[in-house]
């Protein structure tokens, strides 16, 4: 067999289906686990996935690519990038690794289950390939930050986020555990390898390897494009099963898990990607707004696809849309104020030039946006930085796990939606949150927000500095302004004022 081509012969070897003969054919395959929706098992084996690999061209390939990131790697040891890099660049490199280097072993046990449970005999062998892909991404990603643990306890938390109840690991953990750690074989194949691989991390992974390489961080860009090349072939395991359920009168199901999914990853990706791009990328490497990225890759490549395979825009897809002139704005707002809850230090990115910039790309931004940064920038040069930090805890999004917050100033349209179920009120960021919730009540009721814990005693004292405890954030590692606020000299002159404008 090794003379011949693949072609030849991989379609027989993958087809491992098998007609039991000790068990019933249910008890092997249980649809609590397949979540195959009664598609019969010859509709299954009609999967016909768009990469083939054998195993032993995946270990080749892989041994190449592992060896071309470590190469990079031990040839920059002595480099100066971490002293030479923009402190934002360096923040843009802890919340990435805090919040995804453990989310990828989540994804590799998602992995797994559509190995052992896929009816796809296509499936189970690229989901194999997949589940080793995720552990290599995780190993990675823990291996490259802790060589700057000795100089920066924040890195530390690559490994470290996950084992807290900081605010922002537990919105990612209740986004992961909700797409990843929860779900039928097929479920994790439409809502993690189709919504939110395909839609989203692929996209963020492209982008983050062009930065890192504008911002002369040539580790993390090779590191970064090793991962998206993975990604890109594990990604496309949902596709098929899509097109299968779709065929066999499953779309309404099929549309309602990738709404899901893409309104989950939509709130995460903003947080994350929206502030590091626009406020935490030095301004002289910016190639493109969040707005501008979101439109090329999410609308115009994203949406074609979705429409390509037979399914409808989600519902909510132009209030999406219209969430990109302002969510990620107002999430920044938060995180930088918030800033002694993170695990890394956020750039405030509102220097003059930063806000020429962000009012070009966002027109109106000074008018909402800017005077609420407004008031922050006077209070630090009043000397009262202070009156710059946080006394308690916002509201949270019971759905997100992250604080409710909209456009602020003159465009104002702050909102909470809630819900009343079972006796409870839950309160939402918008009406995609609370929808998401009426799915499957069952699946989120019990569920405590950072804020619910606080309410109900469990945090103590019940203060911000028990808060501080409760997150595990210790004196070194809490979050302080990356630049140390020297962005704010730029305003001592007159001449710059907004408010005099």
């Amino acid at each position: 067999m090794a003379l011949l081509e693949r072609a030849a012969w991989y379609d027989i070897a993958r087809a491992t289906n098998w007609t039991p003969s000790y068990v019933a054919e249910s008890e092997l395959f249980p649809d609590v686990m397949t979540g195959a929706m009664d598609v019969p098992m010859a509709q299954w084996e009609t999967y016909d996935e768009p990469y083939k690999a054998s195993y032993s061209e995946y270990v080749r390939i892989q041994r190449e690519k592992d060896a071309g990131a470590y190469s990079v790697k031990a040839a920059l040891e002595r480099s100066r990038m971490f002293e030479d890099a923009d402190p934002g660049w360096l923040s843009i490199l802890k919340s990435h690794y805090g919040a995804i280097a453990l989310g990828e072993y989540a994804a590799m046990s998602a992995e797994a289950r559509m190995t052992r449970f896929g009816r796809a005999p296509g499936m189970r062998n690229m989901a194999t390939f997949g589940m080793l892909d995720e552990n290599r991404h995780a190993q990675l990603q823990l291996y490259f930050p802790h060589a700057y643990c000795s100089k920066d306890r924040q890195f530390d938390w690559a490994h470290k986020a996950y084992h807290t109840n900081e605010w922002g690991a537990i919105a990612a953990r209740h986004t992961f555990d909700d797409l990843f750690m929860s779900r039928s074989a097929i479920e994790i194949a439409v809502m993690l390898t189709f919504a939110f691989e395909t839609g989203f991390t692929n996209m963020q992974f492209l982008g983050l390897a062009a930065d890192a390489a504008e911002a002369g961080d040539f580790t993390f860009a090779s590191l970064i494009s090793s991962i998206q090349t993975d990604e890109s072939r594990h990604a496309q395991i949902g596709g098929p099963a899509l097109q299968i359920l779709i065929a066999n009168g499953r779309k309404e199901e099929a549309q309602k898990l990738v709404d899901v999914a893409i309104a989950r990853a939509w709130r995460l990706f903003s947080l994350l990607t929206g502030s590091s791009m626009d406020y935490a990328t030095p301004l002289a490497h910016r190639k493109q707004s969040f707005k501008e990225f979101m439109q090329e890759w999410i609308v115009g490549q994203f949406e074609r696809t979705l429409i390509d395979l037979g399914l409808d825009l989600p519902w909510y897809w132009d209030q999406m849309i219209h969430e990109f002139d302002y969510q990620h704005h107002a999430y920044q707002m938060g995180l930088w104020f918030w800033r002694p809850t993170l695990w890394w230090n956020p750039a405030a990115g509102v220097t003059p030039d930063c806000r020429d910039w962000l009012e070009e790309k966002y027109p109106g931004w000074n008018d909402s946006f800017g005077q609420a940064w407004d008031v922050i920038i006077d209070n630090l040069l009043a000397g009262r930085k202070d009156l710059t930090l946080p006394e308690t805890l916002p509201i949270v999004c019971n759905m997100s796990q992250i604080p409710i917050c909209a456009i602020p100033g003159k465009g104002w349209n702050v909102k909470d939606y809630p819900l009343t179920y079972n006796g409870r009120t839950y309160h939402f960021n918008s009406e995609i949150d609370r929808w998401v919730f009426q799915q499957d009540p069952v699946r989120y009721r019990d569920h405590l927000t950072l804020v619910d814990r606080f309410l109900a005693g469990q945090i103590q004292p019940p203060n911000l500095m028990g808060a501080l405890q409760y997150m595990g954030l210790a004196p070194g590692e809490m979050g302080d302004d990356a630049h140390q606020y020297a962005w704010v000299d730029a305003y001592r002159d007159p001449r710059l004022s907004r408010r005099a404008a």
